[in-house]
């Protein structure tokens, strides 16, 4: 068969959704959709990248199918890029004439036809979540100006390569073929292959691979993989190796030798690395990690290079998309030699040490109530006794204040990409030579005065901001790393900004927000509960005066301190909610106006996955509800701190108001002030 014979086409989105008439199907044995907020916004971000590049095409991946007659098209691979697709479409507002359905899923299609109101009665949440994130992303990042232009360049100019499979081939052995190995190279498989091509000696190919291949396992402890004292000493919790050449060669084997003598490029490429030292207790602690193996080699090479005399770090995209260019870079000042090779090495084994042992990962449990999910732990081997995790020690409520410093981080900047908090956090660490003595109470004051300079020289400056309130790409990094008198990258985290208007940027409710970041708000949680934390945490009983002063603080009467105590950063918080919703900002009556609902004092910040029809509730539903202690609701999806300030104000209120006035423009405003003033003092 010639390749022009080959069932293959590339279609633009316009020609998928608004083309030749075709109803795509998914069959029952396909899973849910369940792309999450940060794949989204990658898309979306990834797309409006091609755009203002002037790029003439984006190509968003492959669609298999296999044509069943009458137009109808089963999809056999790309559903979860096709739903995506089909839900950017509709929060675009373009109309769409081909159809998406879910053989067998009434859930799924109600959901799907019933955008973007979702007026039914049993909702396919994948869906309903998937669209919100959909809407929230284009917000943030597609500016006003260009969204007509995004949207047509996104319906004309991105294209999917769509495979019909021939009627006469068997759908199983299809299958078959689809989940054998041959699937192609990823951007860090190429990455790894240039880099190794570079040493000299079989044996440090060997090392490099090995090395590599341990430190891809992201949901691992780097001293499970390596395991050896000589790497990190007696307690398997120290790097005991200061170089490339520190690190112990492999073990080889006869056999090993000769596969050794012959290795090529070609072999390191498909290599599934080091399989076979595993054990069952390598694989007894795993965790879900913050970021994926090729978003993390960007940090790393960004480490790296930071010592570089013409290395401009503003410019240095934390985007995986941009990896082998950021590559190619280095390799085009002739800096990509041997030399840089094994400093690059090592410093991916230091950073994985101190990313799985110095900063938060989520535990495979769900969010609970009961227990906090994240965690900050060592990997600790004491004698001959089997290895286990250890807290890592410190004053008083210094770790503790530390997780959740980490995790507010964490669930501000979801996204795999453009992590600029971790790799501040990284290099803190890389500047303490000796990593035996990293201070847990200075690394969390770090840690405060970081969260503290993304607020107020960042968030509170216009200059650093979009029209829409979101920080401007390279903001972080002009503020943050500066030159010191020797011209090496220092970080300046003492915040410079004597202005801290946030009315003039966020909006007062005399007219509408331009938008408000999740960051504002888990800073606020997190300084309310830091203040719990070092004042009444521990002392629920005497103390009265104090916990009293602490509530007038906040504007509401006491509730149980129980509930800072059990507070955390929790993944399901991603969605703001009007308190006073919008369908009742009539403005008559004494109740609020559209523009004086949307400001800080009248956003609440909600688990994703609580019901969207809650939105239209009123002030006095949504406090009996939310406040509900009879376990009908999940308290963790609206364990926002602001937020349960503002359902005890409301109940505060019923007692000496009508029904219908407990939360009016004045409650909006005060509670407001009170907020802001205790986040900028």
């Amino acid at each position: 068969m010639s390749k022009s014979d080959l069932p293959l086409k590339n279609m633009t989105i316009g020609e998928i959704y608004n083309g030749t008439k075709a109803t795509y199907e998914v069959p029952i044995y396909q899973r849910n959709y369940a792309w999450q907020k940060d794949e989204i916004a990658t898309l979306i971000q990834d797309v409006y990248d091609s755009l203002i590049g002037n790029k003439e095409t984006y190509y968003i991946g492959t669609l298999v199918s296999f044509h069943k007659g009458d137009s109808v098209y089963e999809v056999i691979d790309g559903q979860q890029r096709l739903t995506t697709i089909n839900l950017v479409l509709k929060a675009l507002g373009v109309k769409l004439n081909n159809k998406l359905t879910y053989r067998a899923r009434k859930k799924s299609n109600d959901s799907i036809e019933s955008i973007p109101h979702f007026e039914i009665d049993e909702k396919d949440f994948g869906i309903v979540n998937g669209f919100n994130y959909a809407v929230d992303a284009i917000k943030e990042i597609v500016t006003k100006d260009d969204k007509e232009r995004f949207s047509n360049y996104f319906l004309n100019k991105v294209q999917i390569i769509h495979y019909q499979v021939p009627k006469d081939v068997d759908l199983n052995h299809y299958f078959e073929i689809m989940n054998s190995r041959g699937e192609q190279l990823e951007k860090h498989e190429i990455v790894k292959a240039r880099l190794i091509e570079k040493l000299t000696s079989d044996g440090d190919k060997d090392k490099f691979n090995q090395l590599w291949e341990f430190c891809s396992h992201m949901n691992v402890y780097i001293q499970q993989k390596y395991n050896d004292s000589q790497i990190f000493g007696d307690n398997h919790c120290v790097l005991q190796v200061n170089d490339f050449e520190m690190i112990p060669s492999l073990e080889l084997t006869t056999s090993d030798e000769i596969v050794k003598n012959t290795i090529q490029i070609k072999d390191i490429l498909s290599s599934t690395g080091v399989g076979k030292t595993e054990t069952k207790s390598d694989l007894t602690d795993t965790f879900q990690p913050i970021i994926d193996f090729s978003n993390f080699l960007l940090v790393v090479l960004k480490l790296t290079r930071m010592s570089e005399n013409q290395f401009d770090p503003v410019k240095f995209i934390l985007d995986d998309k941009d990896l082998l260019k950021e590559f190619d870079y280095v390799q085009r000042a002739g800096n990509l030699t041997e030399e840089f090779v094994k400093q690059f090495g090592y410093n991916l084994l230091k950073a994985k040490f101190l990313l799985d042992n110095y900063i938060v990962h989520h535990s495979n449990e769900e969010d609970s109530l009961d227990s906090n999910p994240w965690k900050l732990q060592h990997w600790y081997k004491e004698g001959k006794k089997s290895a286990y995790l250890k807290n890592l020690d410190g004053e008083d409520n210094k770790p503790i204040q530390l997780v959740q410093l980490l995790s507010m981080f964490e669930v501000s900047f979801t996204a795999r990409q453009r992590k600029n908090y971790l790799f501040y956090c990284l290099f803190y660490l890389f500047s303490i030579e000796d990593i035996k003595k990293i201070d847990v109470p200075l690394y969390k004051n770090f840690v405060k005065q970081l969260a503290d300079k993304y607020l107020k020289d960042v968030y509170l400056k216009q200059e650093n901001l979009s029209e829409i309130n979101v920080p401007k790409p390279g903001s972080f990094d002009s503020t943050i790393l500066v030159k010191n008198d020797n011209g090496n990258w220092i970080m300046d985290v003492e915040s410079k900004n004597k202005n801290l208007d946030f009315y003039s940027i966020f909006g007062n409710g005399t007219k509408m927000s331009k938008g408000i970041p999740l960051f504002v708000f888990n800073y606020l949680d997190y300084v309310i509960w830091e203040y719990y934390s070092e004042n009444l945490r521990g002392d629920t009983t005497k103390n009265e005066d104090v916990r009293k002063a602490f509530f007038d603080r906040l504007g509401c009467s006491m509730f149980e301190l129980t509930i800072f105590n059990h507070f955390y950063f929790s993944r399901t918080r991603r969605s703001l909610e009007h308190y006073f919703p919008q369908a009742n900002a009539t403005g008559m009556d004494g109740l609020p106006n559209q523009d004086e609902i949307n400001c800080f004092g009248n956003y609440a910040m909600i688990g994703s996955d609580v019901n969207s029809s809650a939105s239209n509730w009123s002030p006095r539903v949504k406090r009996d509800h939310y406040l509900d202690a009879s376990g009908k609701i999940r308290q963790v999806s609206v364990a926002s701190l602001k937020f349960l300030i503002m359902l005890q104000k409301c109940k505060d209120n019923a007692d000496t108001r009508e029904a219908g006035k407990e939360w009016v423009f004045k409650d909006i405003t005060e509670h407001q002030r009170l907020m802001v003033k205790f986040m900028l003092e």
